[in-house]
């Protein structure tokens, strides 16, 4: 790789790394502090960067000059932090995750495939109390807030805020085309948290246990209409207006691990989650693209049941409302 090479490489990595909306040759002027028309001449390759512009565009744009070289063949560069029980603040993580699927959003073709392990976070925001008792489970269980640790749980304490700021990100999340494997196993854990917390003593009465349920038997419904339609629209709307593609796989053997892989224009990026709550991004070529492949690779492998295979689409989605079913039979004994 010359010189030219390594420099048409880093301008592309910052235009994918950059919102849209934002324009690159603006940004990259103030950064090294030169006039636009110097930055244009720069990103089209016309006058060279020095060592000291390749360390502020990369140490601006959080570039890895490892992964850009390709060097390193046994490595790969990541972003990412870590949630502290201490400064946790679930508004701040949602409203992070909103302008992350609303940077995503905004390129012309944006897709995300989910290699689902549990219910996808955005389709907890489609029904409040869904969203509440997730809050509630993280903020108890999970970062042990002082504030919780006494409290049981309640729907009327989620704050409308929090969930307004679910709703934005599931808004952006919806626009885009997007795929998701699916397992039977995906549900478990959040009735087994449900189920646990209802033992526990958590619950005001067994009422509270039976909305719940009744709100993941509403999720269910939903989902398996979207997958009918093969697109996706708000829960409630009753003109169903189309939103972004769904297409929905099932996959009888393989339990994902909720990783996302993400289709930006001519670009992807990789989402892997780790400790429950936190995640770590890469766009590094050869990592994003090995996901991307083993995503389609378990797709062949997988039953597509949107938009056709009417009667393994009934068959999956009826054995999940049978487990529902189950347990709220187990709250009347």
């Amino acid at each position: 790789m010359d010189a030219t090479d390594l420099q048409v490489r880093i301008f592309q990595h910052i235009k994918t790394s950059m919102s849209p909306h934002l324009s690159m040759v603006d940004e990259v002027a103030a950064v090294l502090k030169v006039s636009t028309d110097s930055a244009y001449r720069r990103i089209r390759g016309e006058k060279k960067l020095g060592l000291d512009e390749i360390y502020l565009l990369c140490q601006h744009f959080r570039l890895s000059l490892d992964s850009i070289l390709n060097l390193g063949a046994e490595g790969f560069f990541f972003t990412g932090t870590f949630m502290q029980p201490s400064s946790f603040r679930y508004d701040q993580y949602l409203a992070s995750l909103m302008q992350n699927v609303k940077y995503i959003n905004g390129f012309d073709h944006k897709k995300m495939y989910y290699i689902c392990k549990d219910i996808p976070f955005f389709h907890h925001f489609h029904f409040r109390e869904i969203a509440a008792f997730k809050h509630y489970f993280w903020m108890k269980t999970i970062m042990q807030a002082p504030e919780v640790a006494q409290k049981k749980f309640s729907l009327q304490d989620f704050p409308d805020e929090l969930f307004q700021l679910g709703r934005q990100a599931l808004h952006y999340y919806n626009q885009m085309d997007s795929v998701e494997i699916w397992n039977i196993e995906n549900i478990n854990s959040t009735l087994r948290q449900i189920e646990f917390y209802q033992d526990s003593g958590l619950f005001p009465d067994k009422d509270e246990a039976a909305v719940l349920y009744d709100a993941v038997d509403k999720l269910l419904q939903h989902l398996e209409m979207q997958a009918h339609l093969g697109y996706k629209f708000n829960a409630g709307d009753p003109e169903k207006k189309r939103a972004g593609a769904f297409e929905m796989y099932y996959n009888e053997v393989i339990l994902g691990d909720n990783s996302i892989v993400v289709e930006m224009d001519d670009a992807k990026a990789v989402f892997l989650v780790h400790s429950v709550i936190n995640f770590i991004l890469t766009r590094d070529v050869r990592f994003a693209d090995n996901m991307h492949e083993y995503v389609h690779n378990l797709m062949k492998k997988s039953t597509l049941i949107s938009s056709v295979s009417e009667r393994e689409r009934s068959r999956f989605f009826k054995y999940l409302r049978q487990r529902i079913e189950k347990r709220k039979e187990m709250l009347k004994a």
